[in-house]
């Protein structure tokens, strides 16, 4: 029979644990200063890759940093320092600039790694919460994220270190973000087989139905053909051009159902009479993702798209947009 466990206990145990590292992240803010200055500069000014590297827990943290960190505009991967001791080192080069990550800052593997590191020539940033360690020591700068004890009641598995050396990893990508100007377009850039890829960077023309595709009649054509040309384009709704082959107006279902409340006579009745002649339209080079925000502001399914001559080139409607995968 399983043990029943007081729910009391769960709560207070994960309470203090959240308390516990929210502390030692405030503590942090004091740590922004001038060696946090000197260490953005190392890796702006860095001509190659910035190389992250770190044992047990420290190095699953600089896994996530150096992800973050290419993903932010930053050239970054992880080298495990074990393996960089049995051959990974040929990934390192003398214009990087390494992130070397350790707790206690005592860890062999990487203090195996830091004669070849100045050998190298290779600026040394070093994220420990030992200042005196021979890691502090050796490094060119040093990012202290020591902490006052760890979440573990035992003050033994890393919890407030491993959190704390996240959110200086994250600050460091993101005041370099910031520093290079990086944009929206460049992170979807590297982010261009997800959502969000596709949100950023799909355009207007490159889901847009265009040439025969697009349901085009003219001032002059009769409402039952204008209809017939509407069914057969399948949008619910049709272009109306004038004799220079420029937008006119538009026609949709929704203008045909208040003709036809209004008691439009539909055999005689011509385009230029029922039309709305202030459409909706969009350019093709716009955001397909704004594309749709202007739909849902208008309450429309499709929009015209133009070009700078005021020429129709195409139709673009919601279920383009949401089936490229832009939400």
């Amino acid at each position: 029979m399983t043990k029943l466990i007081d729910p009391k206990i769960l709560i207070n145990a994960a309470t203090r644990t959240i308390n516990m590292e929210r502390e030692a992240i405030e503590v942090l803010t004091q740590r922004i200063d001038d060696t946090f200055i000197h260490a953005c500069e190392l890796i702006m000014n860095c001509k190659g890759r910035t190389i992250v590297t770190g044992m047990g827990k420290s190095g699953h943290i600089g896994n996530k940093i150096a992800a973050t960190l290419a993903s932010t505009g930053t050239p970054a991967f992880f080298v495990h320092p074990g393996e960089a001791s049995h051959g990974d080192l040929g990934m390192i080069t003398s214009n990087d600039v390494v992130i070397a990550i350790s707790n206690s800052g005592k860890s062999t593997e990487i203090l195996t790694l830091l004669p070849l590191f100045k050998r190298m020539g290779i600026p040394l940033i070093s994220m420990s919460g030992n200042p005196h360690s021979p890691l502090a020591q050796t490094a060119d700068v040093h990012l202290d994220i020591s902490i006052t004890s760890e979440a573990c009641p035992l003050d033994l598995a890393p919890t407030s270190s491993t959190t704390v050396t996240l959110v200086m990893g994250d600050a460091l990508a993101i005041a370099l973000l910031e520093a290079r100007g990086f944009t929206a377009e460049d992170f979807a850039f590297s982010h261009p087989g997800g959502a969000l890829g596709r949100k950023l960077l799909l355009k207007v023309e490159d889901i847009m139905h265009k040439e025969s595709e697009v349901p085009v009649v003219t001032l002059t054509t009769p409402l039952s053909a204008a209809l017939v040309e509407m069914t057969q384009k399948g949008f619910g709704m049709t272009v109306i051009t004038d004799s220079d082959g420029k937008l006119a107006g538009v026609f949709t279902d929704g203008d045909l159902r208040r003709q036809v409340d209004n008691g439009i006579n539909l055999g005689t009745a011509i385009m230029k009479d029922v039309m709305t002649s202030t459409p909706k339209t969009i350019h093709q080079d716009i955001l397909a993702a704004e594309a749709l925000a202007q739909m849902e502001t208008r309450k429309i399914t499709a929009l015209v798209v133009e070009n700078s001559e005021n020429n129709v080139i195409g139709i673009v409607h919601m279920h383009d947009i949401l089936r490229a995968g832009v939400i």
